[in-house]
């Protein structure tokens, strides 16, 4: 599996327009007045509008689809590679998993909602698949990290330089059991479909669902937070991107 390594987050918007400019200008002081993310204080609809008018793409598809009874990821040229699941960065060792490997991970099934950054929900889907807590047991993470970074498979088009879609959580919130945070390897009590994942997908219910990586090949742990695919293309998408608390039926537990 390809190793990229993760450029630093862009300084300038190339592609920005003078209208989106302005636009982020707003947010900027809405933060500061708020001491928020000043997304979180735009309407639904507004967010919306605001996704559709600077669309960006994430992981390009047909070029992979993944093969769950082989465990294998089959490319668009028909060549098949053993999936490995690997966990590097801040860590004593590396460690790689196969697709094996993780079915034999104490499995769990969670019914979980979903809520997308365009103000759409999904609720009540059942997930299946390992916790990080069990996850992370397997390799000896070095005590300065604080963040795990998820790298997908398949190429993106260029967003702050990266070549593949990347998201980071912090390592609290993925091993705290009260935010359900789950690498899921099921949905409906099947192995997720290609364009829900396959073959592994972050599922962090009380995070915008674009923190919620797809087509997961690599967690890398570093010390932190990296600027993610969405944040790097509309910078308007934070990089802590948590559920409103009008959309949540549970409350968020970081903020009790």
């Amino acid at each position: 599996m390809p190793r990229a390594p993760i450029p630093p987050a862009p300084t300038t918007e190339p592609r920005t327009r003078l209208t989106r400019r302005g636009f982020l200008g707003v947010l900027a002081a809405l933060a500061v007045t708020a001491g928020t993310s000043a997304w979180g204080l735009l309407p639904a609809r507004a967010r919306a509008a605001f996704a559709t008018r600077f669309p960006t793409r994430t992981v390009e598809l047909p070029e992979f689809r993944f093969d769950p009874a082989r465990g294998e990821v089959v490319w668009a040229d028909g060549r098949r590679e053993a999936y490995a699941l690997t966990l590097d960065g801040l860590v004593k060792e590396p460690v790689s998993l196969s697709y094996p490997d993780l079915r034999a991970l104490p499995q769990v099934r969670r019914t979980l909602d979903f809520h997308c950054v365009e103000g759409w929900s999904v609720t009540d889907a059942p997930w299946g698949g390992v916790e990080f807590r069990e996850l992370f047991a397997k390799v000896s993470i070095l005590p300065e990290a604080r963040h795990a970074v998820f790298h997908s498979l398949g190429r993106t088009d260029d967003a702050g330089g990266l070549t593949h879609y990347v998201e980071s959580l912090p390592l609290a919130d993925l091993l705290d059991p009260k935010l359900s945070a789950l690498l899921a390897l099921d949905l409906e009590g099947a192995p997720l479909p290609d364009k829900r994942g396959a073959p592994a997908r972050v599922v962090s219910p009380f995070d915008l669902a674009y923190k919620s990586i797809k087509f997961v090949h690599r967690v890398e742990f570093t010390a932190e937070a990296v600027p993610g695919w969405w944040t790097r293309a509309n910078p308007v998408y934070p990089v802590h991107a948590p559920v409103e608390k009008d959309r949540l039926r549970t409350p968020d537990p970081r903020r009790s």
